[in-house]
């Protein structure tokens, strides 16, 4: 299926997910700052919670494909499996000669390119690799279990690229220790049977810098997208993507007109536009009170010689009225409430993922959000999320679409 995203709410055909796997039993207390997470989910419920989101998602007729599988058809052959193995061990910083080649004998060691993919993924400890380290680096740091960092933010596949078009933003992300993710996405479009031979847009590249994640990148309608200016997207990097966007044709017959900047607070409980302001409806978003405004936001048009930048200190409501030309209805998390929406928030209440127009997957947790969206003629799948939740993100979050059909 071609890639093709052209809005929040068309109907959704085919989507990439991560189950999480044995990255998330490599955290450890120590090292929750580190690895951006706030808790130890349990990964037996995890799994469970997200193969009942997958199953959500299959009984409503989308496709689901899954990150390990795709990047492990990727890297079949020997040639670009060791041109992984060696990019993987540049990201992950490995400069001991010795150690790079216990780790590639470690990876080399599994018997399918899943598993390879897998093991990379979860983190290597050092007690799994034949070397004893001796140089002054090995010694001071001989306390710290890793060589390799485990991803545990993985099962956020929303993140590391997001499909604009027919094409994809392959991000840079905003933490060192997310940065490796993206590696799987360059394999995947680069070397998988589905696309290789195909001529894939890139809308952003994971070497450009600065700072883009695609949390902050939703797509209003084949004219407008809305970025956030993030804890972990700049404004640099959004005159960098819209650029591309503007002066390369996102399709044969579309021509995007104009990209809304908006900027929220850089704190963690708002770290991406989607974790406060989600659409569920031609006209309807799912909000958080605190971003209802006014807020700055930055229109971006394409110039005669570069870009048009046009502040607006306006409400959300007024912005997206006079941008899509409708008139619009704000669902208030927790109805705004300031103990309920800070809650419902916390746990993703805005954070939705639009099966069809009017039609959304949410945690169930967030059970007053969700009432006022029922309330609201929206249609609300309930998923379960007591060990999803604990990484900081919603249904959105962990689902990247590759294919929607057309509003």
């Amino acid at each position: 299926m071609d890639l093709n995203v052209y809005s929040e709410i068309g109907n959704l055909n085919e989507i990439l997910l991560h189950r999480p796997g044995k990255e998330i039993e490599n955290l450890t207390p120590n090292l929750l700052d580190r690895l951006l997470f706030d808790d130890i989910p349990y990964l037996k419920i995890a799994q469970e919670e997200h193969d009942a989101f997958a199953e959500t998602l299959r009984k409503e007729g989308v496709k689901v494909r899954y990150l390990t599988e795709l990047a492990g058809k990727a890297i079949e052959t020997s040639k670009i499996r060791e041109m992984f193995i060696n990019e993987f061990l540049q990201e992950s910083r490995i400069d001991c000669e010795n150690c790079r080649e216990a780790v590639k004998d470690y990876l080399l060691s599994f018997h399918s390119s899943e598993d390879i993919i897998k093991a990379a993924m979860a983190g290597i400890r050092k007690k799994d690799l034949r070397f004893k380290g001796n140089s002054l680096n090995d010694i001071v740091y001989a306390d710290y279990p890793f060589v390799c960092d485990p991803m545990p933010n993985l099962y956020f596949t929303r993140d590391p690229f997001v499909t604009i078009g027919s094409g994809i933003s392959l991000n840079h992300m905003k933490s060192a220790t997310r940065r490796r993710e993206t590696i799987f996405a360059k394999y995947i479009f680069r070397y998988h049977p589905e696309w290789r031979d195909k001529d894939v847009a890139y809308w952003y590249r994971r070497e450009n810098l600065p700072t883009i994640e695609g949390g902050d990148i939703l797509i209003l309608n084949d004219e407008t997208i809305a970025i956030g200016i993030s804890q972990r997207t700049e404004a640099q990097s959004i005159e960098k993507i819209c650029k591309r966007l503007f002066f390369n044709q996102v399709s044969p017959d579309k021509q995007l007109k104009r990209v809304l900047a908006f900027h929220i607070p850089s704190t963690r409980a708002f770290m991406h536009l989607d974790t406060v302001f989600t659409q569920v409806d031609h006209d309807k978003f799912t909000v958080h009170a605190e971003i209802e405004g006014p807020l700055s936001v930055y229109t971006i048009t394409p110039g005669t010689n570069g870009l048009n930048v046009n502040k607006e200190v306006e409400n959300l409501k007024t912005i997206l009225q006079e941008h899509l030309n409708k008139k619009i209805t704000l669902i208030k998390c927790g109805g705004g409430d300031k103990i309920d929406g800070g809650r419902e928030q916390w746990n993703d209440g805005s954070n939705t993922l639009a099966i069809r127009p009017g039609e959304v997957i949410v945690y169930s947790r967030n059970y007053i959000t969700n009432k006022i969206l029922e309330d609201n003629g929206v249609k609300v799948h309930r998923i379960p999320s007591s060990e999803l939740s604990r990484g900081r993100g919603g249904p959105r979050c962990m689902s990247m679409p590759l294919n929607r059909g057309e509003i």
